[in-house]
């Protein structure tokens, strides 16, 4: 039995406080209040704002209001004003006072929906990488790039099929351009241009929201989601994201992000990425921008119980493939895909005794195919046995990954609640801008108070062990 009794009625004394004691000395919200000059959000804002009518609510308090929704993986707008209103630190950070009153959440979402565009949002994310460049934290020579789903707003069940013009790839002009000098360098005549018919596919859409794109790989269950491509560096700076549907391989989404990544970074040396982004195209661009590719060994597409490609051993002398029975496949062709058609004699093939585990052609003929950049693909497997391609490529668990691991873990970016390509990618975007500042806040703090920072640990670590050594009440 208990002595005393706990007296509740002081839940009605007036107290004399401040606001800023209330806030613990190593609070998260005082490191990131610090890490960058919050007027510079009025320059960003400013033009969105009309001179007449009633005062609006402060710029800065919007957004700080959206960052710790995006810091706290808190899941809406509503709930963040609901947390800040009996939150003592979430008060101190946006400026309010404890009586005085938070703006409503409608107001937030109104400005953030159509008054901010997606030019704010991208300068904000500038705003903030830009200080962990002047600070020295951001290392951008090796970029580690891969893309993780977001699950849509949106039933799987309510879709429908249609047919929508099939996707020009950015490189098809070249390509077609490399095919035909190909086939003039081997006597064959070059391909004719393509009829400008408009080619279709036939693709599922989602009735509820048509901009995101329905998403299938391995085990998981299918549904409609976005693609968040993305870019970091060693020390887990988002460099900058992309959002497209979730049907859109990697490869194919890949040119974006990497332009407008390397046009912010031109000093890049390595590029990481797993085996989704080891095509001819992106090897070939990577290194003829004067850069390294690191990637990892791609399993070959062949049946089970078949030899594999690399056992077909490829003669650069005299531009053949030798098989596994020592037989010759002599060029024949070059398609419009740009692959090298190697083709086997029949008659070598009838009587094979190892054709069941080569072809199952009708016409007794196996054909091997190497595309006209193969060259590249070579080049990035070289690099991938160097000691630069071995560590660089073991890094990826521990900072792209960890960033997405900590965004769907912490940030609450597994399934999104806007509908809408452009809404998507601006609450990816402000997500991302929280983690890099939650990030820049924790360096800054760690640097620039070496002291504290150890105090703020070892108080951590004694609070773990005596909550560790408590007794279980039952």
């Amino acid at each position: 039995m208990l002595e005393e009794k706990r007296n509740f009625n002081t839940r009605n004394d007036g107290e004399i406080v401040s606001l800023d004691d209330l806030v613990p000395k190593f609070h998260l919200l005082r490191k990131i209040d610090k890490s960058i000059d919050w007027k510079k959000i009025y320059p960003i804002v400013e033009g969105k704002y009309s001179k007449i009518g009633r005062p609006s609510v402060d710029p800065v308090v919007l957004v700080k209001m959206v960052m710790l929704q995006h810091i706290y993986g808190i899941r809406s707008l509503r709930q963040t004003v609901a947390e800040i209103e009996v939150n003592v630190a979430y008060r101190w950070f946006i400026g309010y006072g404890l009586t005085e009153k938070i703006p409503h959440f409608s107001t937030v979402s109104y400005n953030f929906l159509h008054r901010f565009d997606s030019e704010m949002f991208e300068e904000i994310f500038t705003l903030v990488l830009n200080e962990g460049i002047d600070s020295g934290y951001v290392k951008p020579e090796v970029i580690f790039v891969d893309s993780t789903h977001i699950k849509a707003n949106a039933n799987r069940k309510k879709q429908m099929k249609i047919h929508v013009p099939a996707a020009v790839k950015t490189y098809e002009e070249q390509l077609h351009k490399e095919i035909n000098e190909d086939r003039d360098d081997h006597g064959k005549k070059p391909l004719k241009e393509k009829e400008e018919k408009e080619e279709t596919v036939e693709k599922t859409v989602s009735t509820t929201d048509p901009e995101s794109g329905l998403f299938h790989k391995g085990e998981h269950q299918k549904c409609f989601a976005y693609e968040a491509q993305t870019v970091c560096d060693k020390n887990n700076f988002i460099l900058d994201t992309a959002v497209v549907p979730g049907n859109i391989h990697d490869s194919v989404s890949f040119d974006e992000i990497y332009d407008r990544v390397t046009k912010r970074f031109p000093q890049i040396k390595v590029v990481t990425a797993d085996a989704g982004y080891k095509t001819p195209w992106i090897c070939k661009r990577i290194f003829d921008d004067g850069r390294i590719p690191s990637m990892p060994y791609k399993r070959p597409q062949t049946k089970e119980n078949f030899f594999k490609k690399y056992e077909y051993v490829y003669d650069e002398y005299y531009d053949c493939y030798i098989c596994p029975n020592d037989k010759i496949l002599k060029y024949s062709t070059t398609n419009r895909e740009g692959y090298r058609e190697y083709k086997s004699c029949a008659q070598d093939c009838e009587h094979c005794q190892l054709r069941a585990q080569c072809t199952e052609s009708k016409v007794m003929q196996k054909v091997v195919t190497r595309h006209i950049r193969e060259d590249y693909i070579e080049r990035a497997e070289d690099v991938r046995h160097s000691p630069l391609g071995k560590d660089t490529y073991s890094m990826r668990s521990k900072t792209i990954e960890r960033v997405f691991a900590d965004a769907k873990e912490k940030h609450s970016m597994r399934y999104t609640t806007y509908k809408g390509l452009n809404q998507v990618t601006n609450w990816v975007r402000l997500k991302f801008t929280a983690m890099n500042l939650k990030k820049l806040a924790m360096w800054k703090f760690k640097n620039d108070n070496p002291t504290d920072f150890l105090l703020d640990f070892l108080d951590f670590f004694n609070f773990i062990n005596i909550n560790a050594k408590k007794p279980c009440l039952s």
